[in-house]
């Protein structure tokens, strides 16, 4: 049977200052989204209100905007699937092998406390399926409690875009909070690359996670093997 992949995309397109925008880091869904497709998997997309997933614009530009990237974005057909998402009532869990949450610094608000997103990353791991996450991704993992009440990342080894990055990627002054040092807060046993933005990825039993953007294909390749 083809495997079965529900993708999760953001609907917010700026930050909290409202003065700059945000919205999906596109290359993070393509380089995963053609890891399954070459594998002949099954793909959705969902986001926490359905409906139009906004595109960062700084994943529009060099060097993540790269030959996939760029082939998604003129794709008619393709970018329609980012106007109309899912929404998690629409979705059953029960078809799904696996999550994979995408990211791009808006993630970091609608993600951690969407109750839909949540009762399907529950439902979908406790099916026995694999629960992943790219980059910003991480931060749909936060807060998610599974059905006897524990939290999902809690003593697993998870990755996600590092501090480091953050001030690297001269944004650490906009983001609404330090996603790493959360999720450390919650028990995780956070990893990351030696060097920042190189290809990171580590699969604790069902649950995969990539460090930064450069990560997405290793993370899906991750996935597609525990499948």
């Amino acid at each position: 049977m083809a495997p079965r992949i529900l993708h999760v995309v953001t609907n917010v397109d700026r930050y909290d200052d409202r003065s700059h925008p945000t919205g999906l880091w596109l290359s993070e869904l393509a380089h995963a989204w053609e890891v399954f497709e070459k594998r002949g998997a099954e793909q959705m997309i969902v986001s926490p209100a359905g409906g139009r997933s906004p595109l960062e614009p700084r994943s529009l530009t060099f060097p993540t905007y790269d030959r996939v990237a760029r082939a998604w974005h003129r794709d008619p057909a393709r970018m329609a699937l980012l106007e109309n998402t899912l929404n998690p009532e629409e979705v059953d869990p029960s078809r799904h092998d696996a999550i994979f949450f995408t990211g791009g610094h808006a993630v970091m608000y609608d993600f951690p406390d969407s109750a839909g997103l949540q009762r399907l990353t529950r439902e979908i791991w406790e099916n026995g399926g694999v629960v992943s996450s790219v980059c910003h991704g991480y931060c749909g993992l936060l807060n998610t409690r599974l059905s006897d009440g524990s939290l999902l990342v809690a003593g697993k080894e998870v990755t996600g875009f590092a501090w480091q990055e953050e001030v690297l990627a001269r944004v650490d002054g906009l983001v609404p909070y330090n996603a790493e040092e959360e999720m450390v807060l919650r028990g995780a046993r956070y990893r990351k690359a030696l060097l920042p933005f190189v290809p990171y990825a580590v699969a604790d039993g069902r649950l995969v996670t990539g460090q930064n953007p450069s990560s997405a294909r290793a993370t899906a390749r991750k996935v597609l093997a525990l499948l």
